[in-house]
């Protein structure tokens, strides 16, 4: 993932200590770099109306993650609402506690950022308060998933999928809604035939296929004892996807896997899936543009691939799940532990699948569900355990945050949709700024 970029602007008012204010600010900005931000703006102090105005010209056209407005000092309202009016960057309003000491009120920072928190909540702009030393790991936290939520409010914005074919009868869980889509999220839905893609995959160069077994023979046992054409035929689905999404710009898939890919292609969808999302082209299976549009989001906010699954078993006693899918995980998720496997799928006996467990590991579950008619964000964190494959295909046993049987209930009780999706690292206080960012609803798991 490529570094959090944070617009730094930090304000002060002459009368108050100026070369500390100074100090503080460099102090900040050093914070920045050394957490791993890339910074844009030199740190020094704005003072005046005009100053404002000149930060906010020289940050316009960056492409931010965040703007921090840093109160050196005590400073009115007016500097805040020039650089938040010209930036649509996601805002944070930070100031460094001061201790009494009997003598002058150097900063009076905290008043500061009240008087810009209350200009800007007048005005209907969000922001995050942060009072807080400049190297303090809590604070910086925050803003990191305050930036990590900003990109992926970016990465989302204009982004288009393509959803190739149409979801399967008694699928209402993967109904998509574009309009409602694009006013959300400013995602745009790209309508694709199945049977245009079929035909791409036919006329794919044998040679570019073969390019594609050879790295998969690094990775894969089992590969050479596969119907090989058939095999062939779910890495030519990858490569004619792979290359559809770049000549349209799309930045996801909810591809129809069933049953047309076994009866008109001849091979399995999930292969193809899986590739495509260790490419981060992510890649939902069902025609399932929720769920895809959910893979893009945990994909911007974690800078890793997402997997959607199916919930398919729960151990009360144990206090463990097991998600699981035919065979479309990211080969990156795979347990180092086991030697992934090519194969075939349970039902139809076509390949190409992934076959593994997931690695262990946190992770962190999301979905945009429409469940209650209205989108929501659905979110949830566990913990991915060490074992050994549930079930063919590729799958995990999850040990969530909450007790297996409220989490059962919750998904259950609120009729939520089948596919959640997952990625790795802990993720939910981004999650959260996003959800307050595009202002959706939080249910959590």
């Amino acid at each position: 993932m490529d570094a959090l970029t944070i617009g730094f602007a930090p304000v002060a008012r002459t009368t108050f200590d100026i070369p500390h204010a100074a100090e503080l600010s460099r102090q900040m900005r050093a914070a920045l770099v050394a957490a791993g931000f890339a910074v844009i703006g030199d740190g020094a102090l704005i003072t005046s109306l005009d100053e404002a105005r000149a930060a906010a010209e020289a940050l316009d056209g960056e492409p931010l993650d965040a703007l921090l407005i840093f109160q050196a000092t005590f400073a009115d309202s007016t500097l805040s609402a020039t650089l938040a009016a010209e930036n649509g960057a996601p805002l944070a309003l930070w100031a460094v506690p001061e201790a009494p000491t009997g003598g002058r009120l150097r900063s009076n920072a905290l008043c500061g950022i009240m008087l810009g928190g209350h200009a800007l909540r007048r005005s209907d702009r969000a922001y995050e308060a942060i009072y807080a030393e400049p190297d303090d790991p809590v604070a910086l936290s925050r803003l990191d998933a305050l930036a990590r939520a900003g990109r992926a409010r970016h990465v989302l914005s204009g982004a288009r999928i393509g959803r190739v074919g149409a979801h399967p009868d008694g699928f209402e869980t993967c109904i998509p809604h574009a309009e409602a889509l694009r006013q959300t999220f400013g995602v745009r839905l790209m309508q694709l035939d199945l049977d245009t893609l079929f035909a791409q995959a036919r006329a794919i160069d044998p040679a570019a296929v073969e390019t594609v077994a050879g790295d998969l023979r690094n990775q894969l046992t089992n590969l050479g004892a596969l119907d090989t054409p058939a095999a062939r035929g779910t890495l030519a689905a990858y490569v004619a996807l792979r290359d559809l999404a770049a000549q349209m710009g799309l930045a996801g898939l909810a591809v129809r896997c069933w049953p047309q890919f076994f009866t008109e292609l001849g091979c399995a969808a999930c292969g193809a899936l899986s590739l495509l999302s260790d490419q981060r082209i992510p890649a939902s299976c069902e025609a399932d543009v929720n769920g895809a549009v959910t893979l893009l989001l945990l994909q911007a906010i974690s800078g890793g691939p997402a997997f959607d699954a199916d919930v398919v078993s729960v151990d009360f006693e144990a206090d463990t799940t097991v998600v699981w899918h035919c065979g479309k995980a990211p080969l990156s998720m795979a347990d180092p532990a086991f030697a992934p496997q090519a194969a075939v799928h349970s039902n139809r006996l076509k390949p190409l699948l992934m076959e593994f467990p997931l690695k262990p590991g946190r992770v962190t579950l999301a979905r945009i569900s429409e469940a209650g008619g209205d989108f929501r964000l659905v979110i949830g964190a566990g913990k991915m355990l060490a074992a050994p494959p549930s079930f063919g295909g590729t799958s995990g046993v999850l040990r969530f945050d909450r007790p297996a049987r409220a989490v059962l209930d919750t998904l259950l009780g609120e009729g939520l949709e089948h596919h959640l999706a997952l990625t790795y690292g802990d993720r939910l206080d981004a999650l959260l700024a996003f959800a307050r960012l595009v202002d959706l609803p939080v249910l959590r798991l």
